[in-house]
């Protein structure tokens, strides 16, 4: 193979690796907005509606630091949406966005190929 062949073939492999990192690049940083294993918790969790967060506290299990950190990303990532009432008692209501809802469909996929390969 003379160089010129050489130097056009590593160029299109170089390519195809940089269109590869593209792609696993956007599943890796879905993968990392979603990731933790209590941002998946409380996110499946919130697919049954809005809840109080004692409600998530208890049918999560996290402690109180651990979930309002998680809540905080969750918000700051735009997947829930925070709710004040304010009349008494005092209430916070977290729901999920329709970025957030848009992952139930995932969710479901997730849970058909664990029945089927776990």
């Amino acid at each position: 193979m003379t160089k010129r062949r050489l130097m056009a073939q590593a160029n299109r492999l170089s390519e195809a690796d940089d269109r590869y990192d593209e792609e696993a690049c956007s599943v890796i940083d879905s993968l990392n907005q979603i990731g933790s294993q209590w941002r998946l918790i409380v996110l499946h969790d919130l697919q049954d509606g809005e809840k109080r967060f004692n409600e998530l506290k208890r049918s999560t299990g996290a402690s109180s630091r651990t979930l309002s950190r998680v809540l905080d990303d969750l918000q700051e990532t735009k997947f829930i949406d925070r709710r004040l009432e304010e009349d008494a008692p005092v209430a916070t209501y977290y729901s999920l966005t329709e970025k957030g809802r848009s992952l139930c469909p995932v969710f479901e996929e997730i849970e058909a190929w664990s029945e089927e390969w776990l």
